[in-house]
């Protein structure tokens, strides 16, 4: 026997040991680095951050967060915490992160004049927003958005058209829808035995008429409809006809979202853990396949209209003022020689923001209007009366000064159920955040701002404090249109919210809302065209039980129908 042979390694044996610790020594290194960044991290958080009182953790591993993502009521909560715990206040979320909320006037104001530099968008929400719209207006936050905000470059590029004057001409292209879904439902009616029918009214917010063995019309998807048609034909000059019974692309995916709401325990884990690790977001799940379906095909109908646009500019034979239309603006940012200037990927990603946030955001809203007007017979009969008394259609500069009910119902259909109901936001540095009332830490001192350290996440509950009792007063979750019509009727506290009408519904600072206006004046000429002619009920009677479901934005929907049905019963106004 060779005892040499079997004593001494030979040298490919000695390299490889030497190379396989030398990667074990490498490893440890690196997690000893990463442990030690994240410990310094930790450790500095903890001494420059104000350490708020706040619930406790329910979930070892998810803190609060499974109770808010689960909850039908979580503005409730975060209400309940602020009275508990005061304006401004802590609570655990994923994985050990903790989030502060504010619920505070003067902090709100504070932190809005700071978004997209100090508070920017988190790496889950850019994850999200990419995947479903591309990298566009949403999307953009700091020295990017500066290229995209309203208050900044942005005014002279597309704020033209959400102007005043623009919207103005387009008040006859939402009377255009308007009209096309009185003349479906009018249809629906006469074939009806009964004197009224029962309309499915979020599906004609979103998809297209179709009748069940009750005489049941998809209203809720003729409000999408509307919604789809209208954004296509005002902003795009096109004209997607699913009013018309064209069942475009676009349609399909956005009825897949509203009839997929059984969310799988998997799914909703890996959202909650996608907060801590967004690339989780990359997992081909059912949802995610989704939001690229619908990515790709918003992309293949913004790159044919903006196509299209390009040959009729170019042939000078378009019938309107193209430059003053979005697709017109966008057009004209590819220019060289424009001052904000976009390349093709950009000015596609800026039509697929502007389709989806035109398409989801109405037509949340027009089927939550019905729906409260269904649940007070009152206020909606008076509301009537009150678009009766003009015996003609209202022009735009009627809807703004001369329908005041009009105006009320909206708004308070915009307080009570905006269609986003909380952001969150990561600090990109350290700040101070001043309050209107002080509030005690976890030491108990009491303070009057609180000091936020780069890298805390802030959530402002949007929904919650435009239904705070504390800030809207005692009668702030009832639907009260005329809260809105006398001088007292909105408490100094809500006065101090610095949003539009003193609500968050269309957010602040450089990132609100920039078809806020478009929105609202849409929003006034259809339900004052369907509340005219018709009158509506709960199929169910009015105490029918509701809940809020999951499409690409929450959407309510009557306790045990499919998708995202909201039947009611419908007749004509005589």
């Amino acid at each position: 026997m060779n005892i040499s042979n079997t004593l001494v390694p030979s040298a490919s044996s000695l390299w490889t040991t030497v190379r396989s610790v030398g990667a074990f020594n490498v490893a440890c290194s690196l997690a000893a680095l990463w442990a030690f960044l994240e410990v310094s991290r930790a450790l500095r958080w903890r001494l420059k951050t104000t350490q708020l009182r706040g619930p406790p953790r329910t979930s070892f591993i998810y803190g609060v967060s499974h109770d808010l993502a689960s909850s039908q009521d979580s503005s409730g909560m975060y209400e309940r915490w602020a009275t508990e715990y005061g304006v401004a206040y802590m609570i655990p979320s994923v994985l050990g992160q903790t989030r502060i909320v504010l619920c505070d006037p003067r902090a709100i104001a504070h932190f809005y004049a700071r978004e997209t530099w100090t508070y920017m968008q988190t790496p889950l929400s850019l994850a999200l927003l990419e995947a479903s719209m591309g990298r566009g207006l949403l999307w953009s936050q700091g020295e990017d958005h500066k290229r995209y905000c309203p208050t900044l470059v942005l005014a002279p590029a597309l704020t033209p058209a959400f102007s005043n004057a623009a919207i103005r001409q387009l008040t006859s292209v939402f009377y255009d829808s308007a009209y096309k879904v009185k003349g479906a439902w009018d249809s629906a009616i006469e074939s009806s035995k009964d004197v009224d029918a029962v309309i499915e009214v979020q599906h004609w917010c979103v998809a297209f008429l179709a009748y069940q063995v009750s005489f049941l019309i998809e209203a809720t998807r003729r409000m999408n409809y509307i919604s789809l048609d209208t954004i296509g034909i005002a902003g795009f000059s096109h004209d997607f006809g699913s009013l018309d019974g064209k069942r475009a692309s676009v349609t399909k995916v956005f009825d897949t979202f509203g009839n997929n709401q059984q969310a799988s325990a998997v799914n909703k884990v890996l959202r909650l853990l996608a907060s801590v690790f967004p690339v989780i977001t990359k997992i081909p799940t059912k949802r995610r396949n989704l939001m690229k379906k619908l990515n790709a095909t918003m992309e293949e109908i913004s790159i044919d209209l903006l196509i299209r646009s390009r040959r009729e500019k170019d042939a000078n034979i378009s019938g309107r003022d193209e430059e003053k239309s979005i697709i017109g603006l966008l057009i004209k940012s590819e220019g060289q020689d424009a001052e904000l200037h976009m390349s093709k990927e950009e000015v596609v990603s800026q039509m697929k923001v502007l389709l989806i946030a035109g398409y989801e955001t109405i037509s949340i809203s027009l089927t939550w209007a019905l729906i409260e007007l269904s649940r007070h017979p009152d206020i909606q009969t008076r509301l009537r009366e009150e678009l009766l008394a003009l015996d003609v259609d209202p022009t735009y500069d009627q809807f703004k000064a001369s329908l005041p009910y009009l105006d009320a119902v909206v708004h308070e259909i915009l307080r009570l159920h905006p269609p986003v109901g909380e952001f969150i936001r990561l600090a990109a540095a350290d700040d101070v955040i001043p309050l209107s009332e002080p509030v005690r830490t976890v030491s108990g001192e009491m303070t009057d701002s609180i000091s936020i350290a780069k890298g805390t996440l802030i959530t402002i509950p949007g929904a919650a404090i435009n239904r705070s009792s504390a800030i809207w007063g005692s009668d702030a979750k009832e639907f009260k249109p005329d809260r809105w019509l006398t001088e007292d009727g909105i408490s100094g506290k809500a006065k101090e919210v610095q949003g539009h009408r003193h609500l968050l519904t269309f957010v602040d600072g450089p990132r609100t809302c920039l078809g806020k206006d478009f929105a609202i004046a849409e929003f006034k000429v259809v339900l004052s065209v369907l509340v005219k002619n018709f009158v509506f009920e709960m199929r169910d009677g009015l105490d029918t039980p509701l809940e809020v479901v999951s499409g690409i934005f929450p959407r309510p929907r009557v306790v045990g129908e499919d998708g995202i049905g909201v039947p009611l019963r419908v007749r004509r106004y005589e």
